[in-house]
């Protein structure tokens, strides 16, 4: 497990789901195995000026990192999206790719301890769960995928007929 400082709070936010734990040799626990391995490699990497300090949520952000991969990655999937820049009020805060704190807290009600990064830029204080600032609704993949998903479950609701959910599509029809 990746070791920083303890920060905060250690309480998960109320109503947040007990995580299970990654069971041995399975897709979440083998994708986090790997990750810890890259993770390792890229630690060895220097930079200079005017790089001065390098957050690595993976390691401080350990718990609900692990929290989300085990929640989310526990089978095949047809889409995986790939961040290279985590923002400053996502997961550079969450450890959760793409996660604002609000989407990670209170939507996909992901919790955990973060702890303080070994060095921290005193403009970009790591705060985890309880930062207050957001990256904002219009830079958020989080926001976009969720309206996408709320927009698309309300308009899914408006078509259920007697047990039946009528899906309508320009130039497509079906029933379900």
């Amino acid at each position: 497990m990746p070791h920083a400082f303890l920060l905060g709070s250690t309480q998960e936010p109320t109503g947040v789901l007990m995580e299970p734990q990654p069971s041995p040799g399975s897709l979440a626990e083998r994708f986090l195995e790997e990750e810890l391995r890259l993770n390792a490699e890229l630690s060895q990497l220097q930079f200079s000026e005017p790089v001065g300090i390098i957050y690595n949520p993976v390691e401080y952000a350990w718990e609900p990192h692990r929290n989300y991969v085990t929640r989310y990655c526990r089978g095949p999937k047809e889409v995986l999206f790939l961040g290279m820049n985590p923002g400053p009020f996502g997961m550079a805060q969450t450890g959760v790719p793409f996660g604002e704190v609000s989407m990670v807290r209170d939507w996909l009600g992901i919790g955990g301890t973060v702890l303080t990064p070994p060095q921290e830029h005193p403009k970009r204080p790591v705060l985890g769960l309880e930062c207050p600032q957001s990256e904002g609704p219009r830079q958020s993949m989080g926001h976009e995928i969720k309206s996408e998903l709320m927009g698309a479950c309300s308009w899914i609701r408006g078509k259920i007929r007697c047990g039946r959910v009528k899906v309508r599509r320009p130039g497509f029809s079906s029933r379900l």
